[in-house]
């Protein structure tokens, strides 16, 4: 591309246009409370910006001048990177140590195929972020940075999308995330000294109740159900030992569960809304883990927590192993990753999922790849539905046979996205996914769920990314959408995510 700019005409409504739509739109509300009016302004804002941007294949991010104000340096960080001189050269990449990355990011989430829990093991941090420019000119290895992210979805639902994340929501426009990072990560390219890492999050929006756990300040959702909240998604320390195989990390803290093509956290993944898979399976996890790299190809993973979605300190903390084996062949071309986690006796407790999860990436091309997954899940004795046994606050029962007061209640899952890089700064994803929840145990309905999502993720330079996106949703056995009402749903939703 040249320096054109992709938010043409053709693209895009003019701005006053959309400005109006989106008055229109939320006009009919009863309900236009301040927190709607400020979450307008916010994404009117955010497209306006988008609406003006210019942009080229040019080198990444730089450090911001040091001279003027931080202000002043703020906006000279963003001009560059969506106006960036297209004289200026690329700067060399920093060395790597192992197989090279299939995939470029942008526009992609990530660059190489993913394993969670640990830093990717001989990959630099090459990340930089208009905040820090403005900062210190990027100088420091300890990182602030983050984003913001508003959303919005049209539904045929009336009061809930629920199971379909993170627009849970129906028919609104939300603040889903206020995210802000502080994090050093080790650098696990040399092979000399020991070094360290830690990361910080701070979390706030309706996405919250998508990483509470029970005993982080999770009354705020568990007892009162709170639109907005805030949660600490992760609070860890790494430690790299260069000289254990081809190294190893050890992350001692909270932590993303870590199987999986999705993530919590908006940035990290090819769609705006999520999977049903994703929707019910364990969410954050508290305990130990290494990871080992064997060799160019293989890597292996084995920890301790104390269970899913609970703090240690709580009552329904259960010692639990993980066990994971990560295989890329040489051509990087395809990747199997394979988990046990969170296993302990699988007794009922809050969220003590046991879990056993595998993904495969597979490219076809340097622009088209796919990720599919598929899991299995279960807990046993979990309290019958209508029975005298209540179950843990903000979970729900099992539909067990007549006559049970506890059983087992098992759940099964598979989902595959496709992704198509048509530009260095657009691609196209379809996903299609499948969820059988044996026993209501996960959803409140016992029945079979499959979805077919199609969604463009869009980049203005490296710091701006919209995702709007079309979705169906069917039930199979009976009516569980929009609390019952219905078996099918189409929305058509989209996030706007704004990196500082």
């Amino acid at each position: 591309m040249t320096g054109q700019s992709i938010l043409t005409p053709s693209f895009w409504l003019p701005q006053h246009i959309l400005h109006r739509m989106l008055k229109m739109y939320f006009a009919s509300s009863k309900q236009r409370s301040f927190r709607l009016r400020v979450s307008m302004a916010i994404i009117s804002f955010l497209c306006s910006i988008m609406l003006r941007a210019q942009h080229a294949d040019a080198p990444p991010l730089q450090p911001s001048p040091s001279g003027g104000g931080f202000l002043s340096r703020l906006g000279a960080a963003y001009q560059q990177d969506w106006q960036p001189n297209p004289n200026a050269s690329a700067a060399d990449a920093p060395a790597r140590r192992g197989l090279p990355s299939p995939l470029t990011s942008p526009p992609f989430p990530a660059a190489d195929w993913s394993y969670g829990g640990s830093p990717v093991l001989g990959e630099p941090d090459t990340n930089m972020y208009p905040l820090m420019s403005a900062l210190n000119g990027a100088k420091s290895r300890i990182k602030i940075y983050g984003w913001l992210e508003p959303s919005v979805n049209g539904s045929t639902s009336r009061d809930s999308n629920s199971p379909e994340l993170n627009d849970v929501y129906s028919n609104r426009l939300e603040l889903a995330q206020f995210v802000l990072y502080v994090e050093r990560l080790p650098d696990s390219v040399q092979r000399d000294h020991v070094d360290w890492g830690f990361h910080l999050t701070s979390l706030v929006g309706t996405d919250y109740r998508f990483t509470t756990g029970k005993g982080y300040v999770s009354g705020q959702f568990i007892d009162h159900q709170n639109l907005y909240g805030f949660d600490p998604s992760l609070e860890y320390v790494d430690l790299y030992l260069p000289h254990v195989a081809k190294g190893m990390n050890l992350r001692l803290g909270r932590y993303i569960s870590i199987p999986g093509i999705e993530a919590q956290l908006a940035p990290n993944n090819y769609t705006f809304s999520h999977s049903l898979l994703y929707a019910i399976d364990p969410f954050t996890d508290t305990g130990l883990l290494a990871t080992i790299k064997l060799s160019d190809q293989w890597l292996v993973q084995a920890g301790i927590s104390a269970s899913h979605d609970v703090a240690p300190w709580t009552d329904d903390a259960k010692p639990s192993g993980t066990v994971c084996v990560d295989y890329t062949t040489k051509s990087v071309d395809d990747n199997l990753y394979l988990c046990a986690n969170g296993i302990n006796s699988g007794a009922y407790a809050y969220n003590n999922l046991q879990q056993y999860d595998g993904t495969w990436y597979h490219r076809f091309s340097k622009n088209l790849h796919m990720a599919t997954e598929a899991w299995y899940m279960y807990m046993r004795d979990v309290p019958a539905n209508g029975g005298p046994l209540t179950p843990e606050p903000n979970s729900l029962g099992a539909a067990c046979l007549p006559g049970q007061l506890r059983c087992t209640a098992p759940e099964y899952a598979a989902v595959n996205f496709i992704q198509d890089q048509l530009s260095p700064h657009d691609f196209l994803s379809l996903r299609n996914d499948f969820l059988n929840d044996k026993k209501a145990q996960r959803t409140g309905y016992q029945t079979r769920y499959s979805e077919a999502t199609l969604s463009w993720t869009h980049w203005v330079g490296s710091t701006v990314q919209i995702r709007p996106e079309i979705r169906f949703d069917h039930a199979w056995d009976r009516r569980s959408y929009d609390n019952g009402r219905d078996r099918n749903q189409f929305t058509i939703a989209s996030d706007l995510i704004f990196h500082f």
